[in-house]
């Protein structure tokens, strides 16, 4: 019995749509079966994963944001050492409470003879007996967790397995000299992935659009006004052509950046922290000699 031609036609053009998934899927598997050639490769794959709607934008920037920190090392996103805020193992409560309750941490590092000398690490919530005991002369000794230091040279992936498997949260950095540099949280981390994780105790600068985070460095919106960033830095940027900071950042890398990608002008540099498949958002902002 011949088959129908009519049905089996219908049949063919119902199976193109499956036929075109299990082909992007087939693609998919293939990347992660066999290893991929480069990055590019990969990331190509799951951009048009993204563009035939089968992830959402964020997924897509969670999954660059996971490549990203792969290629990073400890010394390219620690807080620097001018910006820790620590505790000497010689303080009295009534000296360094306020410090702590200032910084809104939840772990700060203790030292001794000098920063460079580091007895462990403090954790707020083992200060709440100070509440119960009017002890002014808590030996800190007695109540510090052991610290873990790391090379500038280590890679953030790596560190943050050890983050998980040892169940630590904060690690200290050291440079070729031994001396403290800076510092890793497992939210720094986590933050180059996701982007910026606020809580309760962060600074609401909604209404700011720039903030200074150390001598030269400051946090900057892309839409901030070029005149007002002209009279904060006393810079001569020509807002003739573009409004905003953002919109003079999209001319100078000549495409729409992601994150960490760095550009230069006149003595500023600009390093994004966000931006969508968009626009750019957050900057941060170095301020050379």
């Amino acid at each position: 019995m011949s088959e129908d031609p009519t049905s089996s036609s219908v049949q063919r053009h119902s199976d193109r749509p499956e036929k075109q998934d299990r082909s992007w899927l087939d693609r998919l598997l293939h990347a992660f079966s066999a290893e991929p050639k480069s990055r590019e490769e990969l990331l190509e794959i799951i951009k048009d994963a993204a563009d035939k709607q089968l992830l959402d934008q964020e997924a897509l920037s969670i999954i660059e944001g996971a490549l990203d920190v792969s290629s990073l090392f400890a010394r390219e996103i620690m807080v620097p050492r001018s910006q820790i805020v620590a505790v000497h193992i010689d303080d009295s409560p009534r000296e360094y409470l306020p410090r702590i309750i200032e910084s809104g941490h939840s772990r700060f590092p203790v030292y001794g003879d000098s920063m460079d000398d580091i007895r462990g690490i403090l954790l707020a919530k083992d200060l709440l007996r100070l509440m119960l005991e009017e002890n002014e002369h808590l030996c800190l000794d007695s109540i510090l967790r052991p610290a873990n230091i790391i090379p500038e040279s280590k890679r953030v992936n790596i560190l943050l397995r050890e983050f998980r498997e040892k169940r630590y949260h904060m690690a200290l950095v050291i440079d070729e000299y031994g001396a403290i540099s800076g510092l890793l949280t497992i939210e720094d981390i986590l933050e180059e992935i996701v982007g910026d994780i606020e809580d309760e105790t962060d600074e609401d600068i909604s209404d700011e659009y720039i903030k200074q985070v150390s001598e030269t460095d400051y946090i900057v919106k892309a839409l901030t006004p070029i005149e007002e960033f002209n009279e904060f830095f006393e810079a001569e940027f020509s807002d003739a052509e573009f409004d905003t900071i953002g919109g003079l950042l999209m001319q100078s890398f000549g495409h729409l950046p992601k994150r960490n990608d760095v550009t230069l002008l006149d003595h500023f540099q600009f390093r994004v922290l966000y931006a969508d498949n968009r626009q750019l958002h957050l900057l941060r902002l170095t301020v050379n000699p």
